[in-house]
């Protein structure tokens, strides 16, 4: 399987595993194996990344959180929490996913029930970082 080299200044240790034509990959979180999408493969370097970079505890990092928005279940892809308070949404895309404006605004329908405080649009390749300061969002640029 040819894995997209993303863009984080580390490089991470993956456990990664092949059972037939499938591969799967290590979540430190949910100590299991996951089928290894390009998505996946985004949201497991934001999770090294949280805990091994920042040095977050795995049990900050909350994965797939079911979230009801406007009546509709929809799955939240990684938060990081303090003390059970929201702190960064990361919503992940496919690296072959271009990141607009429309993605940028799921996330942020998303977070107008979670209210962190930063949320990070990510492909794995391009990074959107940004604030939420008095209501309204202020995009910075990150370095991963």
């Amino acid at each position: 399987m040819e894995l997209a080299k993303l863009n984080f200044k580390e490089d991470f240790d993956f456990q990664i595993k092949r059972d037939k034509d499938k591969f799967f990959i290590y979540d430190l979180v949910r100590k299991s194996w996951l089928m290894l999408t390009p998505e996946e493969w985004v949201r497991q370097h934001w999770v090294h990344y949280f805990h091994y970079i920042k040095g977050r505890n795995l049990s900050s990092l909350i994965l797939e959180k079911k979230l009801v928005l406007n009546g509709t279940t929809k799955r939240i892809d990684l938060m990081v929490t303090e003390k059970t308070v929201a702190k960064v949404l990361v919503e992940c895309k496919a690296p072959e996913i271009k990141l607009t404006e429309k993605t940028f605004e799921q996330a942020a329908r998303y977070n107008s029930i979670l209210q962190a405080e930063e949320i990070i649009l990510s492909n794995g390749l391009q990074h959107i970082y940004a604030k939420l300061i008095d209501g309204k969002y202020e995009f910075y640029k990150g370095e991963f």
